[in-house]
C-alpha cells in the first residue's frame, strides 16, 4: 500500500473508540489540496469547501498535526515540509481534474473528472469506483480507460466518445492520459458540484488503497 495512504489512513482512524469521526479520506485529501495550493487556509475557508461543521472540521486539523502534516500560525494553518512532500506523493497518482459537460459518460447535471495515473491495472468493472462516488452521497461515477486513442468502458471495446469527439478533445487536452496506463473517473450528481468532485476524487483514492503499490506505471 501507497505510503501516503498509509497516512490518510491514520489520519481518518479514531484515536477515542467511542468518537465517530464525520469526515472521510476525500475530506483530508481536499483539506490538504488547499493547503498545498493556498499555503495558509482558515477554518471557516475549510468549513466551506468541505462542507463539513466547525467541530468536525477541528478534529480533522487535530488529526492532522498529530502526523505532523501542518502547522499552526497566526495566519491560519498550512502544510508542514513533511505535508507538503506527502501530498506531494499523493498529487502524483491525482495530478489534474476538470470540470466535464454533461454528456453520455457524465451523467449528472454536476461531473467532475479526474486522470488517476497508473491504475488501469485496477480497473475490472468499474464498480468499486461507482460505489466509492455513491458512498459519500454522489449519482455515481464512470470510469474510462484510454486505450489506442480512444475512452473505452471496463470490459468493453468500443469508442465511449464515437459520438462526442468533442468530449474526448477536452479530456485528452486538460488530463492527459497515457494510452493503457490511466484512468479518468468522472464523479457526477445532480444536486451539488462539490459531492461530484468529492465523488471522483473518493473513487481515486479507494483505487488506490485498494491496490498494490508494485503493479503501479508511473
Amino acid at each position: 500500500m501507497h505510503l501516503y495512504i498509509k497516512w490518510l489512513l491514520k489520519i481518518a482512524s479514531r484515536y477515542a473508540p467511542s468518537r465517530t469521526l464525520s469526515f472521510e479520506l476525500v475530506h483530508i485529501f481536499k483539506a490538504l489540496q488547499l493547503l498545498y495550493s493556498e499555503n495558509h487556509v482558515s477554518r471557516s475557508l475549510l468549513c466551506r469547501e468541505l462542507d463539513l461543521g466547525e467541530g468536525s472540521v477541528r478534529t480533522l486539523l487535530k488529526h492532522l498535526k498529530m502526523q505532523d502534516l501542518i502547522e499552526s500560525t497566526k495566519g491560519g494553518t498550512k502544510l508542514s515540509d513533511r505535508g507538503r512532500r506527502t501530498f506531494a506523493e499523493l498529487l502524483d497518482s491525482i495530478p489534474a481534474e476538470i470540470t466535464v459537460p454533461k454528456c453520455s459518460v457524465a451523467i449528472g447535471k454536476y461531473n467532475c473528472g479526474i486522470l488517476l495515473r497508473g491504475f488501469a491495472f485496477a480497473v475490472k468493472s468499474g464498480i468499486e469506483q461507482r460505489d466509492a462516488a455513491i458512498k459519500v452521497g454522489a449519482r455515481g461515477a464512470t470510469t474510462l480507460i484510454y486505450k489506442d486513442h480512444k475512452f473505452i468502458m471496463p470490459g468493453k471495446e468500443q469508442n465511449s466518445l464515437e459520438k462526442e469527439p468533442e468530449i474526448a478533445k477536452l479530456l485528452i487536452e486538460k488530463l492527459n492520459p497515457r494510452e493503457k496506463v490511466d484512468i479518468v473517473v468522472i464523479g457526477s450528481d445532480d444536486h451539488s458540484k462539490k459531492i461530484a468532485e468529492f465523488a471522483a476524487k473518493n473513487a481515486g483514492l479507494v483505487t488506490i488503497m485498494n491496490h498494490k503499490e508494485e503493479h503501479v506505471i508511473r
